[in-house]
């Protein structure tokens, strides 16, 4: 697709007053244009994976433009150095989310950017790397449990830092760790014990929320479905429905 043209559509969905509601949750009045999800989605789909299209859609710095990026880049082409680019032009948590949830935690580089951005001192950089732990914990099926069990550290170290972004973030990664399964669980609740030991606004919140929801009734199931899942062997495939 033109990028050109999706520009031209994007402005002619331009909406002032849903702008103006994004405002009041945090997102930059500046280059936004005001357009719900939906039709971003489905213009996505329209244009598919392209990755050409997705760095002229980011060069033109319009917000709506910067997520659809994220949805049609495409992350085989993702390079490092791409990542600290639009990184550095994080300005606001939406982005950052759906930049790190929809395109960079599908890099080979995520796991090692996710520890690399959370000693950064940007505060969007910095939520990049606790949004790319979340984002890895759900969408990562591969990796062991070790690769979670080092983020841990990282995210105890950080519980200090009282910028809403950065320590809303971490406690997301923190949950979203705990969720994966009962062993990782265990980890993340002892995590987030000694957090709270650190007496700080921030780590003093950060647990509390942690631990509310990962010993409530709702991770409690989630854990008990994955645990009564059959294990699937390579060879495993579902049995045939016998033809009518």
């Amino acid at each position: 697709m033109d990028p050109d043209d999706i520009l031209s559509e994007l402005r002619s969905l331009a909406d002032p007053r849903h702008a103006d509601g994004m405002a009041r949750f945090g997102i930059s009045r500046e280059g936004t244009l005001g357009i719900p999800m939906p039709p971003l989605r489905a213009i996505a789909r329209r244009a598919g994976r392209d990755h050409r299209l997705a760095q002229r859609l980011w060069a033109s710095g319009i917000h709506e433009a910067r997520l659809l990026a994220a949805f049609v880049d495409d992350p085989a082409k993702v390079t490092e150095a791409q990542m600290e680019r639009w990184a550095r032009d994080f300005d606001s948590w939406d982005t950052c989310d759906v930049v790190c949830g929809h395109l960079f935690d599908k890099t080979p580089f995520a796991h090692a950017k996710a520890v690399e951005w959370s000693a950064r001192d940007e505060e969007f950089v910095k939520r990049a790397g606790f949004a790319l732990m979340a984002a890895l914990s759900v969408h990562d099926k591969d990796s062991p449990d070790e690769a979670f069990r080092a983020f841990l550290p990282v995210i105890a170290r950080e519980a200090g830092d009282d910028r809403k972004y950065v320590m809303k973030a971490v406690n997301w990664a923190l949950r979203q760790i705990g969720k994966r399964n009962r062993a990782l669980h265990a980890c993340a609740v002892e995590t987030a014990l000694e957090i709270r030991a650190q007496g700080s606004r921030s780590a003093r919140w950060i647990a509390a929320d942690a631990i509310r929801e990962l010993r409530g009734p709702v991770v409690a199931r989630i854990l008990a479905r994955q645990e009564s899942r059959p294990l699937r062997s390579p060879e495993w495939r579902p049995a045939r429905r016998p033809s009518s």
